[in-house]
């Protein structure tokens, strides 16, 4: 291709660049400090090998395969070996979906609203801003890796050598990167951001899943996730590098596709066939609540089938869970039996914590698109036919409230219809419906939360992911970590009763639906005083 297809790509990396450098400076610096000060608690609260066996055993169920993934290192279980086992999938994760949302930010919504016609009307190579985008988040990805291999390894611990360190940290940037190239070929299939985040994140889903199913049933299975590759580098254990290697040339691959879709297609064009609209729009389309679903319906049934299916990938493994527990003597030691409930019940509230918390990030997503629609100018236009502003955010607000009620009721089934085919004596659909269905006010609260900001301070509402990530740490990590009860406690879902173990509390109950009334109200009111940006 000629050079000049990629002008001044310099230049729009340095504008790129400097238009995120707060977002990307948060985005490292929160993951360092999680990552850092997890491996320093692992070496506080494991000190002697017998206590990280004794964890370790925790680790050979079916279930926490599932959830943080297969590894070798559990006969000689490390603190390295453990850090990577457990942490090294979550933050591969976490900066895949830091490298989704920078891509789409600076791709596919630039197009869309019109931005991308704007610098192309100046001496700017045809495919520079691709390559500009990929660039900065590819460089982002490399930074991370750079600090974070030698955050590890500055932090001393004997198992956590700087060959083990520097793969870790390797083995996030490669994911990132891996991320930036699916991205950037959705932003070229796509004609919007929506559906360029949509399948973005569908990948990630399944990523996930076919990592689970393969590290529990048929290790090969995990080779086709780009999430199980880099936990085959058997980080601090084998320190295997192919894997990254193999991650790098499949994203390098995915980035040359991407610019070359993006040389053959038309600016805001794209290459999935989209349906032309009707004529004419229903009654109900015509109402905020009706275009506000119309607008989110594709995202939220990718969702809502993401999540039916993370439920019933959980749920098949529960029958392996309690051969296992029979089987494994220890599991009895450190598991206390509670009156009248099995094993697998005891793990029935961890399961739904951790659904729960999945289940709010599309509720949240359905509510901050109100946001960006503000951003766009599209607000106005709905202002401007005399609708209130009451009734606009009342409508992203119920269909965030439905939405909660639906994904959650969906991940009980998945995991009730699932583990009834592979248990002998089934949990039942009552008992797992109570477990799951209970984390309604704590997703509520979040909800709530989110109006608030959207309310009062919308250049803000990134403090609603990142509360989000700390309930997630302190609530399903706590136990592991040792975190102090207050802390678990700040959190809407520290206060939500395990059922069926503990007793239905309704008293913690209530007091969160009142702050949910509470925030919500303070929201619309507030909402209702702003000045509206477009």
């Amino acid at each position: 291709m000629s050079k000049q297809l990629f002008k001044h790509t310099g230049m729009l990396a340095y504008f790129i660049l400097r238009q995120n450098r707060l977002r990307i400076s948060i985005w490292i610096i929160a993951l360092l400090l999680i990552t850092l000060s997890t491996a320093n608690a692992f070496k506080d609260l494991y000190q002697t090998s017998e206590d990280r066996q004794a964890i370790a055993q925790t680790m050979l169920n079916p279930a926490m395969t599932a959830m943080v993934g297969h590894s070798d290192g559990l006969d000689n279980y490390t603190n390295g070996a453990m850090m990577a086992h457990q942490m090294l999938l979550f933050t591969a994760i976490a900066v895949a979906i830091m490298s989704i949302l920078l891509v789409v930010r600076h791709t596919r919504a630039e197009e869309e609203d019109g931005q991308m016609e704007l610098i192309r009307s100046l001496p700017i190579g045809r495919l520079s801003n691709l390559s500009a985008t990929v660039l900065v988040v590819s460089g982002t990805n490399i930074l991370l890796a750079f600090l974070m291999g030698f955050g590890l390894y500055a932090l001393g611990i004997e198992s956590m050598d700087l060959e083990g360190s520097v793969l870790y940290g390797a083995a996030l940037g490669a994911t990132g990167i891996i991320f930036t190239g699916i991205t950037a070929v959705f932003a070229q299939l796509s004609e919007n951001s929506r559906g360029t985040i949509g399948l973005s994140f569908a990948v990630l889903i399944i990523a996930y899943l076919i990592r689970a199913v393969g590290d529990v049933s048929n290790e090969t299975l995990s080779w086709f996730s780009p999430l199980g590759i880099p936990l085959k580098a058997e980080v601090y254990v084998h320190n295997n590098w192919s894997p990254i290697l193999l991650l790098i040339g499949l994203a390098l691959v995915l980035l040359a596709l991407a610019i070359y879709l993006n040389s053959i297609r038309d600016l805001a064009a794209g290459f999935l066939p989209s349906r032309p609209g009707k004529m004419h729009a229903s009654a109900f389309l015509k109402s905020p609540i009706g275009l506000a679903l119309r607008i989110q319906r594709t995202g939220l049934i990718a969702w809502a089938i993401g999540i039916l299916i993370l439920g019933a990938s959980y749920g098949s493994v529960l029958g392996d869970l309690e051969s296992f527990f029979k089987d494994v003597e220890m599991m009895k030691i450190l598991i206390k039996p509670v009156e009248g409930f099995s094993l697998i019940e005891q793990f029935i509230p961890i399961l739904m914590t951790v659904l729960a918390m999945l289940c709010t990030v599309p509720v949240l997503i359905i509510l901050f698109k109100l946001k960006s629609e503000e951003k766009k100018n599209h607000t106005e236009h709905l202002l401007s036919r005399g609708i209130s502003r009451a009734r606009i955010i009342g409508s992203y607000f119920v269909i965030s409230i439905g939405s909660s009620v639906m994904m959650l009721f969906l991940a009980v089934v998945g995991l009730w219809s699932a583990s009834a085919t592979v248990m002998d004596d089934a949990i039942s659909f009552a008992t797992l419906f109570n477990a799951g269905m209970v984390y309604l006010p704590a997703m509520w609260t979040m909800i709530s939360l989110a109006v608030l900001l959207v309310g009062f301070l919308p250049q803000f509402t990134g403090f609603a992911w990142l509360y989000l990530v700390y309930s997630f740490v302190v609530v399903y990590l706590g136990g592991l970590l040792q975190i102090p009860n207050w802390m678990s406690n700040l959190t809407p879902y520290g206060h939500i009763p395990k059922l069926p173990v503990q007793e239905m509390d309704y008293m913690s109950v209530t007091v969160l639906l009142i702050i949910a009334i509470v925030l919500a109200t303070a929201g619309f009111i507030l909402y209702n005083r702003r000045d509206i940006l477009g």
